[in-house]
């Protein structure tokens, strides 16, 4: 049975108004925000669970969405700033949001994916083209799609009730926007757990200009799994987390103020079973000093890459001297993955499709939502690209050959996984992609607060409420403060736009808050609309850590 959130319920009151008005209102929280002054909490009209986002310019006509005194997310700002972006050639992509059977390698699980491949197949574009992607959902629930670090116009975004309404069951969407930046993205739903299923792809964009010079390209993407697994669904898991462990608190703290920890000394692995079909999936005793303690919710059956389980991996081939561009993605929905490969070093180019100043390594660590570009060298030989699920005793496993030899182990960890380790504080942006400085026009200070105990992970203590708006405006440099105060590391997600870490950092749209820190970010507010600020731990934003960013009228 599927626990309803503030989201969940908000699906069904739009299937159920159709094209009437749903008015969230609720009260500001004091003192979270030196932006929530004049906090505007009016209703929004939502358009049809179908069909495109309607005409720019238009409020209240079939599929717009507004809120008074911010821009609609389909408003002529937002058609101005599309057409700034100059759109190109027509880019046209088909996929089918459908129930199939998938083959993890030896082992086949029933989920929904896109088509009947994991990942969904690769979409490849031009800096420039304008991508027009038709969404048929063949599920049993409303979905959507994200475009995950693109700085597209906002009707596009793919957010139910906030910037489009739901892709009923039957029904489809067409996505069009302009690509405006090259890099490596991905896209998937934003509608409750699904995520967490097989409905995830790549979207590269390619620049016509590249300055990389290498011979191939290997695009990896990461994904921690359970749906089908024994009777498992993430909405099960979902539920389960939401009941929370009944207040206690396991990391021997009080369990007030947001302290709430779910680590028990000693153990490892799942709790009890709850009654129902499948099996515990809640995950205690799981720690990593990189994420700084508590490592993460869920006991997850499978680790894979590329949709490929470790004991049967994707090999990927080459020849001794090529240089191999590897982007990585973590699709995951709550594991960071530490990954090397074993015999090499890598060159770290791009973080969330920006340019950085290279930096060598031997391993990297990867939040959910992150994407890194590495380039290697290739050696002779067989050689196991690693990917350790931090903090959970589990690896996945994808394999590089150039050479003759027998493939590695399923378990093999190669050294470099204990070597040296860059982190996206240690890294700069290329100078061409550095924000101009500047001081703050506007600071909004978000909180990270909450806890497993509860279940009640939220921004400031306010769990998610798609009328609530922290105000900014355009042309403001502004500077978005995440506190953690919570047991637990978190990866916020910026919609629309990309966000500079301090120190001439690099430009990222995720990024790792650890427990106990303070990470201040700025942006450029140059892309309008309302956008979501959320914990890419698709069980804790689905449990409330989400809010929306609006550009003021």
């Amino acid at each position: 049975m599927r626990t309803p959130t503030r989201r969940t319920l908000l699906g069904a009151a739009l299937a159920a108004a159709g094209t009437g008005l749903l008015t969230a209102c609720s009260s500001g929280s004091p003192g979270s925000s030196d932006s929530m002054k004049g906090m505007d909490h009016a209703g929004m009209n939502h358009g049809p669970t179908s069909g495109t986002a309607g005409t720019p310019g238009t409020t209240g006509t079939p599929g717009t969405l507004g809120t008074p005194g911010y821009l609609a997310p389909n408003g002529p700002e937002v058609a101005a700033a599309e057409a700034a972006r100059k759109p190109g050639p027509e880019r046209k992509v088909a996929l089918t949001a459908t129930e199939t059977t998938l083959d993890l390698g030896g082992r086949t699980v029933r989920s929904w994916a896109y088509g009947d491949r994991l990942p969904g197949q690769e979409v490849r574009a031009t800096l420039g083209d304008t991508i027009a992607v038709t969404l048929a959902n063949h599920l049993p629930q409303p979905t959507s799609l994200h475009w995950h670090g693109l700085a597209l116009r906002n009707d596009m975004d793919g957010v139910p009730g906030l910037t489009q309404a739901d892709v009923r069951p039957g029904a489809s969407f067409e996505y069009r926007f302009a690509l405006s930046h090259p890099g490596t993205y991905w896209f998937h739903p934003h509608s409750g757990v699904q995520q967490d299923r097989g409905l995830y792809a790549p979207l590269i964009v390619e620049d016509p200009r590249e300055p990389l010079a290498y011979d191939k390209e290997w695009v990896v993407v990461l994904d921690d799994w359970v749906d089908g697994v024994d009777g498992s669904t993430p909405d099960a898991v979902l539920a389960e987390l939401a009941r929370g462990m009944g207040g206690m608190d396991h990391s021997g703290g009080s369990g007030n103020g947001g302290h709430e920890g779910h680590d028990m000394p000693g153990t490892s692995g799942t709790g009890s079973a709850p009654s129902g079909a499948s099996p515990s999936r809640m995950l205690m005793g799981a720690r990593s000093p990189l994420l700084g303690g508590d490592a993460g919710d869920v006991a997850y059956p499978f680790h894979l890459v590329n949709g490929r389980l470790a004991t049967a991996p994707e090999t990927f081939t080459a020849k001794p001297g090529d240089r191999i561009r590897i982007r990585l993605v973590n699709a995951g929905g709550d594991t960071a993955y530490r990954v090397a490969l074993g015999g090499h070093e890598l060159t770290v180019t791009h973080t969330d499709g920006f340019p950085v100043e290279p930096a060598t390594t031997q391993a990297l660590l990867l939040g959910m939502g992150e994407r890194y570009d590495v380039l290697v060298t290739a050696g002779d030989g067989v050689f196991p690209l690693t990917a350790l699920a931090e903090g959970k005793n589990a690896t996945a496993l994808a394999v590089l050959r150039t050479g003759g030899g027998a493939a590695p182990d399923a378990a093999v960890r190669p050294a470099e996984l204990d070597g040296r380790l860059v982190t996206a504080g240690q890294l700069k942006a290329a100078p061409g992609v550095r924000l101009p400085a500047r001081t703050p026009d506007r600071t909004v200070r978000l909180e990270l607060t909450g806890g497993m105990a509860k279940a009640d992970w939220a921004f400031n203590g306010r769990r998610y409420d798609p009328a609530q708006r922290h105000p900014v405006a355009a042309g403001e440099r502004v500077r978005l403060e995440f506190r953690n105060s919570t047991a637990m590391w978190h990866p916020v997600h910026l919609h629309g736009h990309s966000f500079a870490l301090p120190g001439d950092g690099p430009r990222k749209d995720t990024a790792i808050v650890l427990p106990g820190t303070t990470l201040a970010v700025d942006f450029d507010a140059d892309n309008p609309g309302l956008w979501m600020v959320h914990c890419h731990n698709v069980y804790h934003a689905e449990t409330g850590m989400m809010t929306v960013l609006g550009y003021r009228a």
